[in-house]
């Protein structure tokens, strides 16, 4: 038998469709266990995952990242109605005041979510983890910024 080397025959193999019908081509490998894991909590901790709970922690970012989202849409919604609304030069009062009162509440939000950008840092297990503070004022400047460009 002559002598191959292991790429080569290899090579050989997929060259002659031998890695075709293997089960599980195409999706992805389950590669979920742990080697640092301790066997007695594997169970419980793929218990928890496919039941759809998670680290307390985790759902206080996806909380934050939707009331984050939320702000934003609101805020960009009143600066658009805002600018629907210049062809009406005798409301320019109103107009103007709608868009203090929706700035003004932006901001309060703001407040209570960096109130929750600080309990989170607290709470993740790594400072890489953490969030910046969000700063109210660069956040409506780009909402105006992106509107005018």
């Amino acid at each position: 038998m002559p002598k191959f080397s292991i790429e080569e025959i290899i090579r050989r193999a997929i060259e002659e469709g031998e890695f075709d019908d293997l089960p599980g081509k195409g999706k992805p490998l389950q590669i979920e266990q742990n080697p640092h894991q301790d066997p007695d909590w594997r169970a419980a901790h793929h218990i928890l995952k496919s039941s759809g709970f998670t680290l307390p922690w985790i759902e206080s970012l996806g909380e934050i990242e939707t009331n984050l989202q939320q702000a934003r849409d609101r805020l960009s919604r009143a600066w658009s109605w805002r600018q629907d609304q210049q062809d009406h030069k005798f409301q320019t009062e109103f107009i103007e005041s709608e868009w203090m009162k929706a700035s003004e509440n932006f901001q309060e939000r703001i407040a209570l979510i960096n109130n929750q950008i600080r309990t989170y840092n607290l709470e993740v297990p790594n400072d890489r983890f953490q969030l910046p503070l969000i700063n109210a004022d660069q956040e409506i400047e780009k909402v105006i910024r992106t509107s005018e460009s």
